[in-house]
């Protein structure tokens, strides 16, 4: 009933979509241009080294996806997978697609990396108590950001 899959040439429209939806919540601190959007998409289909996109199906729909970014970190002493985003659709929500997705990383992605990184805002307590039960810890960290034009 719940497909986790690798986004493909067809699901451009979706994943606009999708990606629209969830940079109109409030887990995102601000909104961004829709070009983004598009540019993400174009380096999703372009290439797999920095960026990859995994698509939620439950049943013949789609239910969300899920865009994870490569780095490397001296700290961890390898690859990190930065959860990037993970937006599942409100009618689907419960239903045990996040599960299930970070089972398909711990069995599929984790022997290529060190660590899985992500990040949440502090009132998503549903979010925080799931990762929490799946074994992500806490950072101290204060971040920053410097965009350019």
């Amino acid at each position: 009933m719940i497909n986790i899959r690798p986004i493909c040439e067809s699901d451009k429209t979706e994943f606009i979509t999708l990606a629209q939806e969830f940079y109109s919540t409030d887990a995102v601190l601000k909104k961004i241009p829709q070009n983004h959007h598009e540019l993400t998409f174009s380096e999703l289909m372009r290439s797999s080294d920095y960026a990859v996109c995994y698509m939620f199906e439950y049943g013949s729909k789609i239910a969300g996806y899920s865009l994870l970014a490569k780095t490397f970190s001296q700290e961890a002493g390898g690859q990190v997978l930065w959860i990037e985003e993970i937006y599942i659709r409100s009618e689907y929500r419960s239903k045990g697609i996040g599960k299930k997705f970070f089972e398909f990383l711990d069995s599929e992605l984790k022997p290529q990396f060190k660590r899985f990184r992500l990040e949440v805002e502090d009132y998503n307590t549903s979010a925080i108590r799931l990762y929490e039960k799946l074994g992500f810890s806490r950072l101290e960290y204060v971040q920053y950001i410097k965009d350019f034009s």
